[in-house]
């Protein structure tokens, strides 16, 4: 993979992370009730998640690129449509949000992992989102790796530094007209990304 692909798709993917989530209130629900340590099970859970619903979205994606070319060109267009809806959803989500109680480790973890790996939502955003930066010409297997372990870090980094900062940026991540902002910033960007990827030639 080139290197300005990789730095793309970290681009991304930090953009996407950073925009507060269901997993994100949790975390900082579980780290202003219980601690930063209380949050290190959600950490967990949060990596695993990932790993799994990245696992199982590539793998789907490789047996497409298997069968047939012009199948994976396709599932790029889908995708870019997908994309664009998800990012005008965004753009009009309710700013409403709430934080959760704090939650003993293994439940936390046990949450955690759920909520990010078995959300439907998840996966087929990893559908829509990844094959934005797979060549079909160079080997599947070594890209998705690398694609895999560069988001589930990234997502396991985002994760602790939200957890560890709670205390101070708890407030501001709840409070409406933050939270409205930064689902527009997310929705342009998601927005922007699929009609980048429609306008590209081949």
């Amino acid at each position: 993979m080139d290197l300005s692909t990789w730095l793309a798709f970290c681009a991304a993917a930090l953009v996407m992370l950073a925009i507060p989530g269901p997993t994100i209130l949790l975390v900082i629900g579980q780290s202003l009730g219980g601690g930063r340590n209380s949050a290190l099970p959600l950490v967990a859970g949060v990596a695993l998640g990932d790993l799994t619903a990245m696992t199982l979205s590539l793998a789907g994606l490789g047996a497409i690129l298997a069968a047939s070319a012009t199948l994976f060109t396709a599932l790029k267009w889908v995708g870019a449509a997908y994309l664009i809806w998800l990012g005008a959803k965004m753009w009009r989500a309710p700013v409403a949000a709430t934080a959760a109680p704090p939650l003993p480790a293994g439940r936390a973890l046990r949450e955690a992992w759920l909520v990010t790996a078995l959300n439907p939502k998840g996966i087929v955003f990893f559908v829509a989102f990844v094959p934005q930066f797979i060549d079909p010409a160079r080997n599947f297997v070594t890209q998705a790796a690398l694609l895999v372990a560069t988001f589930v870090t990234l997502a396991a980094a985002n994760v602790a530094i939200y957890a560890a900062l709670a205390g101070r940026l708890s407030g501001a991540v709840r409070r409406p007209s933050v939270r409205r902002v930064l689902n527009r910033v997310g929705g342009g960007v998601l927005m922007g990304a699929g009609l980048a990827v429609a306008l590209r030639r081949g």
